[in-house]
């Protein structure tokens, strides 16, 4: 098993790689019908197994589109880590999407709504205060 420094090391340079392909290695069409970054990676304590979480931006249907090409490319992206990355076992690499971006942006258009629909004044209610002594005024 892996040392956890040893783990974060792999995982960040396997980001690394894999947005170096994404930028210009991967061919297939599929893959570029969307904006896609890598946000995450999360490798295994044995060093076995890596799941690389993306972000795609898009329509539903080019999300569609560019998992399905990025599942048909795992064994090339795992093919090209093995070259790239020494170590004595590549991998096995899989895609998932990542959606915590769309659901933070989600949250703040609906923070910004409740903040339209109220007044800025502030709470209407009333406060019990404390002096520095603990003793109630």
């Amino acid at each position: 098993m892996a040392t956890s420094r040893r783990v974060s090391r792999v995982s960040s340079l396997i980001k690394r790689e894999v947005s170096q392909l994404l930028f210009n290695g991967i061919k297939d069409d599929r893959v570029g019908a969307g904006m896609v970054s890598v946000t995450d990676v999360d490798v295994s304590g044995d060093l076995q197994h890596a799941k690389i979480f993306v972000s795609i931006y898009g329509t539903d249907e080019a999300r569609a589109e560019t998992m399905a090409g990025l599942k048909s490319s795992t064994s090339y992206v795992r093919r090209e880590l093995g070259h790239r990355i020494r170590l004595r076992r590549t991998p096995e690499v899989i895609f998932l999407e990542d959606r915590s971006i769309e659901r933070g942006d989600r949250m703040l258009n609906l923070l910004n709504q409740i903040n339209q629909n109220h007044p800025e004044d502030g709470f209407e209610g009333e406060f019990e205060t404390e002096d520095e002594w603990g003793e109630e005024e």
